[in-house]
């Protein structure tokens, strides 16, 4: 039996690799997308959301538009975070375990050493995944060029334009002016989103779009409990002492509430970490570290703080308060039932944010459940 990505145009060097990663079976943004880019290859605007197989849908077609006999830079990645870059160059070059042709991926991203990934960009590099404001500082030292740039990646284009990153995206994609074609993945459709696409791509891209009863993964399941403010801890405390063999994160609107919440469930004796925007890039690498390698089974985190991170095996999402934008709602739930796991995400809500549940709920077309204690 041929395995489904030959189906879609995948050749087999490449299946191989994702078969060692246990990629099987595309998604559903991997079956519309996979052959749209590897036939036509045209600009594309799709709406897929955290967890669903973005990377291989942009990522294979990209790897196979790549001439390896040119040592230049041909397909550019740009990511919101840190996380997500590394993350992406880790993938791309993991599809390419068995491939016939040596392509070469490189990182650029913030936190690292700048001289390190100048001397880097030295050696031949067909796909540049980096994070806006990390390329910027590198095309400013006239460290790489883009000249030969053919094809351009916005993943996760709504984080990085909330994050402040629309200058630096609209410069670098203004620099590649060679390319042939733009790919644009977002969860959500901001009008700034918006804005980026009629001043960035053509009028006739080609879009994939999701319905919205999938903006949400169907894999979730969507609960809340009334929870009076005072009473949250205690709750999140037990319900943690019972998931000791689990792993999940919790979301706080703020760095303070974070930071609070980590130390009262620390004196509960539960395994906690605390990741917020104050943290130098180090100790974020440590606490990332520790999460991912299993040694701290709960993670706290604020919106800006835990964009990019991808953690497998995640069965829960709390929320310690509703975001303060609904948008932020699909990135939070989206960190659990990945990669076809199921996963629940647990909103805690005082008595007055009802209706904000309910708008919430018909917006994204989801049924919440009452969490019964």
């Amino acid at each position: 039996m041929s395995h489904p990505f030959l189906q879609l145009g995948v050749p087999h060097d490449l299946t191989r690799g994702l078969e060692e990663l246990g990629i099987i079976t595309p998604t559903p943004v991997q079956d519309q997308v996979i052959p749209y880019l590897i036939q036509n290859g045209g600009d594309l605007i799709a709406q897929a959301q955290t967890g669903t197989g973005k990377t291989a849908a942009f990522g294979l077609p990209l790897l196979l538009k790549m001439n390896p006999t040119l040592r230049e830079i041909q397909g550019l990645v740009l990511a919101p975070t840190r996380e997500l870059a590394k993350q992406i160059g880790k993938q791309l070059f993991r599809y390419t375990k068995y491939s016939e042709n040596k392509l070469f991926v490189e990182v650029a991203c913030g936190g690292d050493k700048i001289d390190t990934q100048i001397e880097r960009l030295r050696r031949p590099t067909h796909i540049l995944v980096a994070t806006p404001g990390r390329l910027t500082e590198l095309l400013e030292k006239d460290a790489l060029t883009l000249e030969f740039v053919r094809y351009a990646v916005l993943d996760e284009a709504d984080e990085m334009l909330s994050m402040g990153f629309k200058k630096h995206i609209v410069e670098i994609l203004k620099i590649a002016a060679m390319r042939r074609s733009t790919w644009l993945f977002s969860a959500t459709f901001p009008s700034a989103v918006g804005d980026l696409i009629k001043g960035c791509m053509s009028a006739s891209a080609h879009r994939i779009q999701i319905d919205t009863e999938q903006v949400v993964n169907r894999d979730i399941d969507h609960r809340y409990t009334i929870c009076a403010r005072d009473e949250k801890t205690a709750f999140i405390t037990n319900f943690l002492k019972r998931r000791r063999e689990e792993r999940g994160l919790i979301f706080c609107r703020t760095k303070y509430g974070a930071i609070r919440l980590g130390e009262e469930l620390r004196d509960a004796g539960l395994r906690v970490e605390v990741l917020q925007g104050d943290l130098a890039q180090r100790d974020r690498d440590k606490v990332m570290r520790a999460f991912k390698k299993e040694r701290v089974p709960f993670l706290i985190a604020t919106d800006v703080a835990a964009r990019g991170i991808d953690v497998a095996g995640l069965s829960f999402v709390i929320h310690h308060q509703l975001p303060d934008q609904l948008e932020y709602y699909t990135h939070r739930s989206g960190r659990t039932a990945r990669a076809g796991n199921k996963g629940m995400s647990l909103a805690l809500i005082e008595p007055q944010e009802k209706p904000l549940l309910s708008a919430l709920a018909q917006k994204l077309r989801v049924e919440f459940q009452e969490w019964r204690r």
